[in-house]
């Protein structure tokens, strides 16, 4: 009897355990037949020690001959019904074990997933609010001076609040070249908000006269719309930085921050008591944001202007920096080697005149970066970063430095990192698109850099971009229109570079022939306008493997590497020179150019040399 209720028992427990939850009976109902039936087991047996079935029925144990207990026959029906239920029980265990037990712990396993994703998607909901919420946009100031020429001042003024805010760790400042891309449109503030991905946007106002300003600013909570704070300046240009500080702490008192750098006077070599200075100053950051060759040029010559009015300007010294790191990538007009030279030298004269300025580790660490120093950019870089935690550009150079370096999950969070703090920056646009396609994701690279058309429809980098991963993803026709449209823009010479690109990759051409007069063009040929060329450096290399020419290929990289602000790096984190990857000569390159193969062990099997 014992044995017969244990068995039926914990039966009826498994049955019960597999039809429950199926008809969505509560917790309490499990544990209620648990209990009756733990409880009932002392009664039953009991009730079995103190009668007997006989064959005239059930009858008190007392009562019963023993002889005539149970007949043979009853005793028989019992064990067989004891044995089926035997069999049944430990057939319903192997039933239960192999086929119920796996779809329940799979159906466990998507309900704890489910549930675990919904709880992690809230918690970064909270963060990202709570984040949001110190976020802030600075729009370019409206110039009320009357004169265009002052321009430049009122989009100056705003850049220096954005460059204060922007100091602060727990504030998160959408920066210039993003903010400054709504000048002149007629959008909401919500907008916006929206569309930099912040809380709060600061606008306002500049009337220049003589050598008084007026200042009006206003802070507006874009998610109600509502204005927080506001405030008009009435000041000297002589005071033109403290006013810019005043306002910056007036938004931190506001938000409830502490603004970083603020906890003292500025350094008095930080700015300039000279406004002509300042005015060229301005003028030249602005022209140094555009990535254009004439502007950087223009650039350089503004701030050459405001250190000649003011030797002691730091903030001029930091602009040439910061230009002369970045032109020889856009000109021919000066060696290369010479453009860097002169950013390090503009960098230590700021350096020695204010060693708080971001923008000289900004600079300095660009001209490692491209020397292939990279333990110094990056240190230089996360400098920069430390002393201004929203310096989008900083970010954008420390994720190609060390997506150079062969760290490109670590290069793309901080590309990531600039996007967040930049998205309407074209130049970042592409590095990201180019950190995407180092990694084989060319379609979120597509993506990534057609974000940039919706608000530049003419941006040739992107256009480049995109044409290269159409052809890793075999669309030879996007590619050959994306290329056409990006010549005509970039180099008119190059009008048919795509189209006999194209048809050399589907076999209508002459590969060999296309090949070698690829592999000859020098350095920078994009930006001779005779070369027939548009193409960067970097993607010369690739396409020389997709033509099918290796050892022209290989010719060109080893030619390609020694050169001054070589970008062979970029081209060796690029899957598209896979089949070429395990050679000892490409091995040798990559040590040539100081980096790391992060492609190598997968390609080739074993340790990268």
């Amino acid at each position: 009897m014992a044995g017969l209720y244990l068995v039926a028992a914990w039966l009826l427990t498994q049955v019960a355990a597999t039809l429950l939850p199926v008809f969505g009976a509560p917790e309490w109902v499990m544990k209620t037949l648990v209990g009756i039936m733990a409880a009932g087991f002392v009664p039953a047996l009991g009730f079995a020690w103190a009668f007997e079935l006989t064959p005239s029925g059930l009858k008190r144990d007392a009562d019963v001959p023993q002889e005539q207990s149970i007949a043979p026959q009853t005793a028989l029906r019992m064990e067989r019904l004891f044995l089926f239920l035997l069999a049944f029980a430990l057939a319903f265990f192997a039933f239960d074990k192999f086929v119920l037990a796996p779809k329940r712990e799979a159906s466990l396993v998507a309900a704890t997933t489910d549930t675990a994703v919904a709880q992690a998607v809230a918690t970064l909901d909270a963060e990202k609010n709570r984040t949001n919420a110190r976020s802030i946009a600075v729009l370019p100031f409206t110039n009320m001076s009357g004169d265009p020429a002052n321009e430049y001042f009122s989009d100056g003024i705003s850049e220096e609040i954005l460059n204060v805010l922007a100091g602060t760790p727990e504030l998160q400042v959408a920066a210039r070249t993003s903010s400054f891309s709504f000048k002149g449109k007629s959008l909401e503030v919500p907008e916006i908000a929206e569309q930099l991905n912040v809380r709060m946007v600061l606008e306002g106002s500049v009337r220049k006269q003589g050598d008084k300003v007026r200042i009006t600013a206003q802070l507006i909570d874009a998610s109600n719309g509502f204005h927080v704070w506001s405030e008009t300046y009435d000041r000297d240009l002589t005071d033109i930085f403290a006013v810019q500080d005043e306002i910056a702490q007036a938004i931190g008192q506001t938000l409830q921050l502490k603004i970083g750098g603020l906890d003292g006077p500025r350094k008095e070599g930080s700015g300039t008591q000279n406004l002509e200075a300042y005015d060229l100053y301005l003028q030249g950051m602005t022209l140094w944001h555009t990535r254009r060759e004439q502007a950087l040029w223009d650039a350089i010559a503004a701030f050459e202007r405001a250190t000649a009015l003011d030797p002691g300007f730091a903030q001029a010294y930091a602009g040439q920096a910061l230009a002369y790191a970045v032109v020889g990538g856009y000109s021919n007009r000066m060696p290369y080697a010479e453009t860097l030279a002169r950013a390090r030298d503009f960098a230590e004269r700021a350096l020695v005149l204010d060693p708080a300025l971001p923008e000289i580790y900004a600079a300095l660490g660009q001209v490692a970066a491209v020397e292939g120093r990279r333990s110094s950019a990056d240190a230089l870089l996360r400098r920069a970063i430390a002393l201004r935690p929203s310096f989008a550009t900083a970010h954008q150079w420390r994720g190609t430095s060390l997506m150079n370096s062969g760290d490109l999950a670590n290069g793309l969070a901080s590309l990531e990192q600039a996007s967040a703090l930049d998205p309407r920056s074209r130049a970042l646009a592409q590095n990201h698109s180019f950190a995407l396609r180092t990694l084989g994701r060319d379609e979120e690279a597509k993506a990534r850099c057609q974000q940039v058309f919706e608000f530049d429809p003419d941006y040739e980098p992107c256009m480049e971009d995109i044409a290269m991963a159409e052809l890793s993803l075999g669309n030879l026709e996007g590619a050959e229109a994306l290329f056409a449209r990006q010549a005509a823009i970039a180099n008119p010479s190059a009008a048919g570079q795509g189209r006999e690109l194209v048809q050399a990759l589907a076999g209508k051409g002459d590969k060999t022939a296309l090949a070698a007069r690829y592999s000859s063009l020098p350095s920078n040929s994009r930006l001779d306008p005779d070369s027939g060329n548009s193409l960067e450096d970097f993607h010369l290399a690739p396409l020389l493997v997709m033509l099918g020419e290796r050892d022209v290929a290989l010719d060109y990289l080893e030619r390609f590497a020694n050169e001054v602000g070589s970008t062979a790096d970029w081209a060796i984190m690029l899957p598209a020179m896979d089949p070429i990857r395990c050679e000892p000569r490409f091995v040798a390159v990559v040590k040539k150019v100081g980096t790391r193969d992060p492609h190598f062990s997968k390609v080739c099997g074993g340790e990268s040399p």
